[in-house]
């Protein structure tokens, strides 16, 4: 089990109240409803391994160099060494080194590596895993990892974690028309103006699939455009020879990377706290006895 783990701490902000707090006063919603979620997906689930992945650049350089809007709205503050600072509310940034120490208080593998997203870790691991993987997201870029074949789906949350959408190529098909790999181009096709991708104007999600359907993938469409015999529209090839050149370097910035240099780490689900002295410390610093207790609870065998 892989989570994108920004993508839920994110969704855990929302959905519980600010007014959980710690005993200084200090927010601590988004860790409580994290582990709260790990919690139940561990006891709903029971994974063998899982995996926080984390975005150790959340808008890396070399995406930027090749489509410089991407996430460009979001960002706070650029910075010349390191990532560029995430437009984040005030009371999250705070939470996320608590999040850290829990993980790995915990023993729970966290894993980002410098210059990647965490969907890119993400998508590594799942190119890697020679069974089973269920990736746990609430940002559907990560779609395109679907492959019944291998038996990878995604588990979109619907409502905290109780309710998740089982992503599988059925699915997928029924909603978008098209496969995994098939999403990464619809995407990219579309647009998606929370990432700061333009797509190709004209081409909304519904005629990106029409024509996936019928060219079978991005390259397909690209020849069509330049095939005078191909059934495009004068309209649909005009936008699409306009689109050149964001279509040559779109693919690389929406599909997820496989190939990031991972560092050596053991996935394994722990069944105990591996450093309970730090749970029961982090616990009363935070006021997070409950959700530590529910967590620990849920790692028994």
């Amino acid at each position: 089990m892989l989570l994108d783990t920004a993508s839920l701490y994110y969704r855990a902000y929302f959905g519980v109240p600010d007014s959980v707090k710690a005993p200084d006063g200090t927010p601590v919603n988004a860790v409580r409803g994290l582990l709260d979620m790990i919690g139940r997906l561990v006891q709903d689930h029971r994974p063998d391994d899982l995996v926080a992945c984390m975005d150790a650049d959340w808008r890396p350089h070399w995406r930027v160099e090749l489509i410089p809007s991407y996430k460009a709205h979001r960002v706070a503050e650029e910075t010349e060494t390191g990532p560029d600072v995430e437009e984040t509310p005030d009371t999250l940034l705070p939470q996320v080194p608590i999040i850290e120490a829990a993980l790995d208080a915990f023993g729970i593998a966290r894993l980002g590596v410098a210059g990647y997203e965490a969907d890119d870790v993400i998508g590594t691991l799942t190119g890697r895993a020679t069974g089973p993987v269920d990736i746990v997201t609430g940002d559907r870029d990560l779609f395109q990892l679907v492959d019944d074949a291998r038996q990878r789906r995604v588990l979109y949350p619907i409502k905290g974690v109780g309710t998740l959408q089982v992503t599988d190529e059925a699915w997928l098909r029924e909603k978008y028309g098209v496969d995994g790999p098939g999403y990464a181009d619809l995407a990219l096709l579309r647009g998606d103006p929370s990432d700061g991708l333009p797509g190709v104007p004209g081409i909304g999600e519904k005629t990106a699939a029409k024509l996936l359907d019928a060219y079978g993938d991005l390259a397909g469409i690209i020849a069509a455009a330049g095939d005078p015999k191909s059934k495009l529209t004068p309209t649909q090839r005009k936008r699409l020879d306009e689109a050149g050149p964001y279509l040559a370097v779109a693919p690389k910035v929406v599909r997820v990377a496989s190939d990031v240099p991972l560092p050596a780490f053991d996935p394994v689900l722990p069944a105990s706290p591996a450093r309970p002295e730090m749970v029961e410390a982090l616990a009363h610093r935070w006021g997070l006895g409950g959700a530590m207790s529910r967590l620990s609870s849920a790692l028994r065998p």
